[in-house]
């Protein structure tokens, strides 16, 4: 199949992405939506390159189906660098010298609580690609949108698939200093507590690269098992390092970096990282839908890969869902765009996304916590590992939750 046959293939005799050359307003085109994605370091830049391509396919197939109000449109990616001070800073610019009418992607959980209240005070609506902090959608911001789950629900889908697993008696939890890594870390902690499965903490700067002190503390702690919550090329870094000192996934059951779901990378850079499990976003390639199995294809065939990382998959749709929103409002008006998000039901590659809280229906009124404000509630949550050497993330073995499971883990400590 050729990108070009596999984006029409995307879009779909009606135009899949729907509705996007609704009538023109009075409107300066190109329309901008602004986009964040780390593409330098300390960010993880396997996934900002990840999150960049999904992004640009977006771009083609949306504009291949007539664009949105008469209008072709245009991604401006703006490099986080995983960083908050540098992702407001970003995010000011596309908002007031770019022009850009919304913004999605957004990878690390830091550059989202940092640059969100400068979308916010300025009325640009953005949906959040891949920002897991509970407090990015948990203040009720009006133009603040979220399609990645929650920190809570995927710590609790690492924490109860450890509580299964024979043996587990000490858990090392290896985590950055970021608002993603903390409170992902005290989230596990607790839920392994609920197990009477004690716990250690150890953390790191964004961005470590030698872990050699760390390793070696880790390993006098004598845990059962390994948690690794930081991201990027780090958690790499990490899990080689803890390999070679006798603690990989070769010797004890090992939590890798959801960076490693691009095996490609992965395999290159933690050669001896056989057996680790990964957390995973979304339904195994399996059940994906029309629109995932198409957006895959395309993936693969502009990137190289064989795989579709999950976070991808969220950055394209956090660009298709603002255009659907765009077309559906008939408007780039910030107010106008936001209430058609909290109406909207968009088939996006990760399934159908809509928001089922916000200024019609506060989430106190179904027992919800704030933070279910502007927040897709379906998101797939799995946990894989690689059980032959080589293996791609897409033919990895499903271990967890029963739901999707494929296979069962091998425990390489018994």
């Amino acid at each position: 199949m050729t990108q070009g046959h596999a984006w029409r293939v995307l879009l779909g005799s009606a135009g899949a992405l729907g509705l996007m050359a609704g009538a023109a307003l009075a409107q300066d085109c190109p329309i901008k939506i602004g986009a964040l994605a780390p593409l330098s370091a300390p960010g993880t830049v396997v996934g900002g390159e990840a999150m960049r391509d999904a992004m640009m396919i977006a771009e083609a197939d949306i504009n291949a189906a007539g664009g949105v109000l008469g209008c072709d449109i245009e991604v401006v990616i703006g490099d986080s660098e995983g960083l908050p001070e540098r992702a407001v800073a970003v995010m000011e610019r596309l908002i007031t010298q770019d022009g850009v009418v919304a913004v999605g992607g957004g990878y690390h959980s830091s550059v989202g609580v940092a640059s969100k209240d400068v979308a916010d005070a300025r009325g640009i609506p953005v949906v959040f690609a891949e920002t897991w902090n509970d407090t990015i959608t948990g203040d009720k911001q009006k133009y603040i949108f979220r399609i990645a789950p929650l920190s809570s629900w995927a710590s609790a889908t690492i924490w109860q698939f450890a509580l299964t697993l024979p043996g587990i008696e000490k858990v090392a939890i290896l985590t950055e200093n970021t608002d993603y890594g903390i409170p992902a870390s005290e989230e596990t902690a607790r839920g392994l507590a609920t197990g009477d499965v004690e716990s250690v903490i150890f953390s790191v700067d964004i961005g470590t690269q030698d872990y050699a002190g760390i390793v070696q503390r880790i390993i006098a702690e004598d845990p059962d098992m390994i948690i690794t919550l930081v991201t990027g090329e780090a958690a790499y870094n990490f899990t080689q390092q803890a390999a070679d000192a006798g603690i990989g996934p070769l010797d004890i059951p090992f939590v890798t970096g959801q960076d490693a779901l691009e095996s490609g990378a992965y395999w290159t850079n933690v050669p001896d990282g056989q057996y680790a499990f990964v957390q995973r976003i979304g339904v195994p390639e399996s059940e994906f839908t029309d629109k995932g199995r198409a957006f895959a294809a395309a993936y693969k065939e502009m990137t190289g890969k064989s795989d579709v990382e999950s976070y991808a998959m969220e950055a394209y749709d956090s660009i298709a869902i603002l255009v659907q929103a765009i077309a559906e409002a008939g408007s780039t008006d910030g107010d106008a765009i936001v209430a058609a998000l909290e109406n909207i039901e968009h088939e996006g590659t990760l399934g159908t996304i809509y928001f089922p809280y916000g200024s019609a229906k506060d989430p106190s009124e179904d027992g919800r916590g704030d933070e279910w404000w502007h927040q897709w509630p379906d998101p797939a949550l799995t946990m894989i590992q690689y059980q032959e050497e080589g293996q791609s993330s897409t033919d990895a073995a499903i271990v967890f939750p029963d739901a999707y499971k494929t296979a069962e883990p091998v425990l390489v400590n018994e």
